[in-house]
C-alpha cells in the first residue's frame, strides 16, 4: 500500500504519469472495494483489485487512457471487458490518469495571448505567459497566469521544460518572432504545438524550416494555421477557436457539429 501511495505522489509532482484503478463496487465478485492496482506506461503492474481477469482488462486499456487522458470516470466489468455503461451488479472500477497539472505556454502577451491564459487557466492548465516587452508581460495584467516571463523569446524557450504535458501557442507580436520561437519548440515533444498566422505566411515560416533541415514528420506536427474554423474575429473568439482544436486533439472528437433531430414519420393526411 505505501508503494503504491509513493508512486502515486511521484507522478502528481512530475514524474511518469500512471493509470490508477480503484475497484469501487465488486458486484458478484468475492472482492475488497477499495482495492487499488496501477498500470505503468510500458505496461508493468503495481498492486491488484483481487481478480486476474480485472487486471488484465485495466492493463489492455491502459494506452488509450495514456494517450487521451480523459476525464476520471468509472467503467463496469461486463462481459470480460471494461464498459462505459453502468450494469447493475457488474463490478465498476474507477480509472484515472494521475499525472502533474499539464502546462498552458503562451508565447505572446497580446491581445489573444492574455485571452487563451483565461480559457486555459479556466480549463484546470499551469498557465506560463512569456513576452519580451516589459509592459506586456506583466503579472498583473494576465491575473490568470501562473507565471509570467519577461525574456528574449529564444533564450527563454530553450530553458523551459517542454514534454507530452505541454500545449504550446505562439501567438507573438509578428512571424519573425513567431518562427524563432518555433524552432525552439519543434522536436521536443509538446503533446500541441500551434502557430498563428495566414496560411501563406505559415507556409513560408515552415518552408525555411524544411530547407534549413528539420525533420518532415516534425514540421507536420505543427499545428498552422490554428484553431477550429467558426468565424471568429475577436481576440477572445480566436482563443475560443484554439482551445477548440487543443480539446479536439486532446481527447480525440471530430469537430462535427453535435446538431440532432430525430426522423419524424409523415403525419397522415387528413381526409
Amino acid at each position: 500500500m505505501l508503494q503504491l501511495t509513493r508512486r502515486l505522489a511521484a507522478a502528481a509532482e512530475g514524474g511518469e504519469p500512471v493509470l490508477l484503478a480503484v475497484l469501487v463496487d465488486p458486484g458478484p465478485l468475492p472482492l475488497q472495494p477499495g482495492a487499488r492496482l496501477l498500470v505503468e506506461p510500458d505496461g508493468a503492474l503495481l498492486g491488484t483489485l483481487g481478480d486476474a481477469s480485472l487486471d488484465a482488462a485495466i492493463a489492455r486499456l491502459a494506452g488509450e487512457f495514456f494517450a487521451r487522458r480523459p476525464a476520471p470516470h468509472t467503467r463496469c466489468f461486463i462481459d470480460g471487458a471494461l464498459r462505459g455503461r453502468a450494469a447493475e451488479g457488474a463490478p465498476a472500477i474507477y480509472l484515472e490518469v494521475v499525472a502533474a497539472q499539464p502546462t498552458f505556454l503562451v508565447v505572446g502577451a497580446g491581445h489573444i495571448g492574455r485571452a487563451l491564459a483565461r480559457l486555459a487557466s479556466f480549463l484546470g492548465y499551469r498557465v506560463v505567459v512569456l513576452d519580451d516587452r516589459a509592459d506586456y508581460a506583466d503579472p498583473q495584467l494576465i491575473p490568470e497566469a501562473d507565471d509570467v516571463i519577461c525574456d528574449d523569446f529564444e533564450t527563454a524557450l530553450e530553458r523551459f521544460p517542454i514534454g507530452p504535458d505541454t500545449t504550446i501557442v505562439l501567438v507573438t507580436r509578428g512571424h519573425k518572432q513567431d518562427e524563432l520561437s518555433l524552432r525552439k519548440c519543434i522536436g521536443r515533444g509538446a503533446a500541441y504545438l500551434g502557430m498563428i498566422g495566414s496560411r501563406r505566411r505559415t507556409t513560408a515560416v515552415l518552408d525555411h524550416l524544411r530547407a534549413e533541415g528539420f525533420p518532415e514528420p516534425e514540421l507536420e506536427k505543427v499545428r498552422t494555421p490554428i484553431g477550429l474554423d467558426i468565424g471568429a474575429e475577436t481576440p477572445e473568439e480566436i482563443a475560443v477557436s484554439i482551445i477548440a482544436e487543443v480539446i479536439l486533439l486532446r481527447r480525440g472528437g471530430t469537430g462535427a457539429p453535435m446538431y440532432y433531430r430525430a426522423r419524424r414519420s409523415p403525419t397522415p393526411a387528413r381526409s
